[in-house]
């Protein structure tokens, strides 16, 4: 015998996104809770706060870096959301950068089956890229962001001002995403980012966060879930990927070994004939400008090459590599030889 379940249906998970001046979160009849660290809770907690109105409103601190994005951060938010008697229709506020807000919707997710929560990112490289889309979850000893969810924000409010807190290093960061964007999507990006200087100027700095969440919008809206041209905003983060894992996540920055990897990524594409040298030294020459990291040295090629087979993209022994294809455009490439790979990382 065979029961049917019918669970076709339409969900819309549509949601805004504020880009300018932190606006007013009207959340009255629900308690609130304000995940963020102290570093970032000592520079903007009370601005947030001024802004928040709901019944009651708790902040829940957890330990900054890298190293903490893993399930006893989130049982440790657990235990403030059941402590406080949280329940379905409470709401979590992600307020610093991409591992808060990670953490934060992971977190929600988890949380009586999931509940709603917003991002409030405070990081360049959080507010361009990892608030938007709905990515949640942790690291393991395995790897980077093994364990999570899809779990889409309610709304994501992003303010520059935030910004100008930020360490010159976190800044670089978060522009390694922004040319990410540039080089696979659009070439007219990536000269205007080239002509423009994004530092010490608000308007230049608030037209490519919006070129950029506008890019990553469209894909994600056409894709949600990965199943194809999501995958796209993975450049440079499958190479990426393993130099955090073999450096313990406390060597480079994301943004850092995002570069690393797109210059590991474009080393590729120049070998199998999809970018030119010229175009390779012009990506350099722009991640350069913001003091960002191009070459690693690869303790052991195959022990390397092995960490590929724990991304999340292996399927069947295989791996998906975005690569580059000139500047603006892109290939998905799940046929590059363990020979050719080798050949062109040798240079790391």
């Amino acid at each position: 015998m065979i029961v049917n379940i019918d669970l076709k249906r339409e969900i819309d998970n549509s949601y805004k996104i504020h880009i300018g001046e932190l606006s007013k979160m009207e959340l009255s009849g629900k308690k609130v809770a304000i995940v963020t660290n102290p570093k970032v809770a000592g520079l903007h907690l009370q601005k947030l706060l001024s802004r928040v109105v709901a019944d009651e409103v708790y902040i829940i601190t957890i330990p900054d870096g890298e190293e903490f994005k893993n399930m006893d951060t989130v049982n440790s938010i657990l235990e403030n959301l059941f402590n406080h008697k949280f329940n379905r229709k409470s709401m979590l506020i992600g307020l610093g950068g991409g591992v808060v807000g990670d953490i934060t919707g992971f977190t929600a997710s988890l949380y009586q089956r999931g509940i709603d929560f917003i991002q409030v990112p405070t990081t360049l490289l959080s507010q361009v890229d990892a608030s938007v889309g709905g990515k949640t979850g942790v690291n393991n000893r395995f790897g980077k962001n093994l364990v999570g969810a899809f779990h889409q924000p309610k709304a994501v409010y992003i303010d520059s001002d935030f910004l100008q807190t930020l360490p010159e290093r976190e800044f670089g960061a978060g522009f390694a995403e922004l040319v990410k964007m540039a080089v696979i999507f659009d070439r007219e990006f990536f000269q205007w980012l080239s002509d423009n200087d994004l530092r010490d100027n608000r308007e230049n700095l608030e037209y490519a966060i919006k070129r950029s969440v506008e890019l990553k919008a469209e894909v994600v809206s056409r894709d949600e879930r990965e199943g194809g041209l999501r995958a796209s905003l993975n450049y440079g983060h499958t190479f990426g990927h393993v130099v955090e894992n073999e450096t313990g996540y406390s060597t480079y920055l994301h943004g850092e070994a995002v570069a690393i990897g797109m210059a590991m990524a474009n080393r590729v594409a120049v070998q199998i004939g999809l970018m030119s040298i010229d175009e390779e030294r012009m990506v350099q020459e722009l991640l350069e400008s913001y003091n960002l990291p191009i070459s690693y040295s690869i303790p052991n090629l195959e022990n390397f090459y092995q960490k590929f087979f724990l991304d999340k993209k292996s399927l069947n022994n295989s791996i998906k590599f975005i690569i580059p294809k000139g500047i603006g455009d892109f290939e998905f490439r799940e046929d590059l030889s363990k020979e050719s790979l080798l050949e062109a990382l040798a240079s790391f």
